[in-house]
């Protein structure tokens, strides 16, 4: 069921424009496959690197083992191509299962690890900004048709808007961290004995208040730093190798070209921009062509690759894992359903 339903999602994931399956395998055997195979065997050390963080996150919840939380991790996110947003919470719920941990701790640390991802998203972006100015003017001197800049200003504003988030964002987790939960501490205190949604939030923030400590000294604010840098520097790369892979207009496109079409499918995968075939592939799209002039199918199969090999990637390797968990369509859902359903400090049933 699980194999079924992967061929349905991706049946038409790929339908960009009018792009089949045969076309995207023709330009694929035209590119070089050396990188694109170095392309997918990094963004499972990418993987890693997530399980390592992971692990030491929450080294002050318990102790986890990194050959399991990297298995984990792989499910969870052949979750997420199946089931899309929904399925968010099964890679924390599967290993608090599988590591014996307390539920809402490991949402608490997942919450605490998409901060530091929309950091990177933020910081990415805004590089971008810096530099892509000067990348349209060269573009247009070359070919005089090309209307990028007039997207400048709203990406300027939209820039400035998300740097401002992540500075209130990171000021108010210093704040709710150095006061010991401040004034979620106290919303905890007065719904954690309520009903209806007040329960649910409650749980909510209790483990993010959890997921909080995983932060406890400065080295281990360091390792997750050092960590998520090493992680996204690795996927800059992939972005750059599977553009030079298939030559022509997109080999001449360098590592600042990369970083562009990288800030945009983030932020369409944040945004979930119902265009040509989903967020980040959206985003990508937009960005090969809008801001980097590339025309045509080579952005469609681009964007559609990209895709491919950073997030669907995951499944070579994590259907079987989930074959061998037992774990069926309907599992996955109903370990989704479980956030907020569970006391913070119980262990997932199964």
């Amino acid at each position: 069921m699980v194999i079924g339903a992967l061929v349905y999602k991706l049946r038409g994931s790929v339908s960009l424009h009018g792009l089949s399956w045969e076309r995207l395998g023709e330009a694929v055997r035209g590119a070089d496959l050396k990188l694109l195979l170095l392309s997918l065997t990094s963004i499972y050390f990418c993987f890693w690197l997530r399980a390592l963080r992971w692990v030491r996150l929450c080294r002050a919840v318990g102790p986890a083992g990194v050959w399991s939380v990297y298995e984990s991790t792989l499910m969870g996110f052949v979750a997420l191509v199946l089931l899309g947003r929904v399925a968010e919470p099964v890679r924390p719920l599967l290993i608090a299962r599988r590591e014996n941990l307390p539920p809402g701790s490991m949402l608490g640390i997942y919450v605490v690890e998409r901060v530091f991802d929309i950091a990177v998203t933020i910081l990415l972006a805004g590089w971008s900004l810096v530099f892509l100015p000067e990348m349209l003017r060269a573009r247009e001197i070359e070919n005089p048709a090309f209307s990028g800049s007039a997207w400048l200003p709203r990406l300027q504003q939209a820039g400035f808007s998300l740097f401002a988030g992540l500075v209130a964002a990171v000021v108010f987790l210093i704040y709710v961290r150095a006061s010991e939960g401040g004034v979620l501490a106290r919303a905890n205190a007065r719904w954690s004995g309520g009903a209806g949604w007040r329960k649910r939030v409650a749980g909510v923030i209790r483990g993010f208040l959890d997921g909080l400590q995983a932060i406890r000294t400065w080295g281990d604010l360091a390792t997750a730093v050092g960590l998520t840098a090493v992680h996204w520097v690795l996927i800059l790369l992939i972005y750059h190798w599977i553009l030079m892979s298939f030559g022509g207009s997109l080999a001449t496109l360098d590592l600042r070209a990369a970083a562009v079409t990288l800030a945009c499918a983030m932020l369409g995968s944040a945004l979930q921009v119902p265009v040509v075939g989903g967020g980040s592939q959206a985003g990508s799209f937009l960005a090969l062509t809008v801001f980097l002039g590339v025309k045509g199918e080579p952005a469609i199969v681009a964007a559609a690759t990209l895709w491919l090999v950073t997030f669907a990637g995951c499944t070579l390797a994590g259907i079987p894992l989930l074959l061998r968990e037992g774990m069926s369509l309907g599992e996955l859902r109903r370990i989704a359903s479980e956030v907020g359903t569970r006391p913070a400090g119980g262990k997932v049933a199964g």
